[in-house]
């Protein structure tokens, strides 16, 4: 199983640029992109601080495939 993710879908929904989607979470521009072209998997603490800038359930951001 491999972990994937809808960040980009519901970042795009929202209107915001990665740019303003690393300031809500607090990471940088990077991370946000490594994130959604899965270079890298975050922790849950900062999975959370996605979906919560998101203002969307972690559920329905990161599940396995």
């Amino acid at each position: 199983m491999e972990l994937k993710n809808t960040i980009k879908e519901y970042r795009q929904k929202k209107g915001l640029t990665q740019e303003e989607l690393a300031f809500k979470a607090g990471v940088s521009r990077q991370t946000i992109i490594s994130i959604e072209r899965y270079r890298y998997k975050p922790s849950l603490e900062l999975g959370m601080k996605i979906a919560g800038s998101l203002k969307v359930k972690i559920d329905l951001l990161f599940y396995f495939e």
